[in-house]
């Protein structure tokens, strides 16, 4: 079963869906998700992971992202990890779908992020306003089922192979040559050919 809807938060322009097939790249089991709000965590980082050549962290803030308008939502992020991939002005074009599972449907919430392009200034992109903590804290939506959730996520690096093109149009213009010949009737089976003149940028 799949269901498709539309929107933008933030800055980006996501695509929600409900599908059946776990995420690719990597999962994240919680248990005791209550202890995030008794501990006064405000975030926590996945173990690093690989897709697409480059290594990575999940990231989750339990209460919302505030600094991005993530108050009363659980806010997700893909964060490249480390500093290598950046050096020398180096950069990463990436999109990635976000998942959390349904415990009770045994189906994913999905929800995949316009590619961002990743850089030394800019490490991570994703979803401030993920979900409403309300919607999340209720059992009876099988997200958050005796205090412990599932978080997914699917990486697509892209990558350029380099083939292209590079066109210069230059404006058509008329020429013309004017060739005298003399005695052309006395010439029978022989030919001539004329001395070379230049039209545009071509000899000719």
């Amino acid at each position: 079963m799949t269901s498709s809807e539309k929107h933008r938060e933030a800055d980006c322009v996501t695509t929600k869906e409900i599908r059946d097939v776990a995420p690719a790249h990597y999962v994240l089991h919680f248990k005791s998700f209550s202890l995030f709000a008794k501990n006064n965590m405000e975030k926590y980082e996945s173990s690093e992971f690989e897709a697409g050549g480059c290594k990575w962290k999940l990231i989750l803030y339990p209460n919302g992202d505030k600094s991005r308008n993530g108050e009363d939502h659980i806010s997700v992020y893909l964060a490249v990890s480390g500093t290598s991939p950046f050096q020398l002005g180096g950069e990463i074009h990436v999109a990635a779908r976000f998942s959390l599972y349904d415990q009770l449907c045994d189906r994913y919430l999905t929800e995949q992020v316009r590619a961002a392009r990743l850089h030394a200034l800019k490490a991570e992109c994703g979803v401030p306003r993920f979900m409403p903590l309300k919607i999340f804290a209720d059992p009876s939506n099988g997200y958050l089922v005796d205090d412990t959730c599932v978080f997914g996520v699917e990486v697509f690096v892209i990558k350029s192979s380099g083939v292209g093109e590079r066109l210069t149009l230059k404006e058509s213009t008329s020429y013309t040559h004017e060739w005298k010949i003399s005695g052309l009737s006395k010439l029978g089976d022989e030919y001539l050919v004329s001395d070379v003149f230049t039209l545009g940028d071509h000899e000719w």
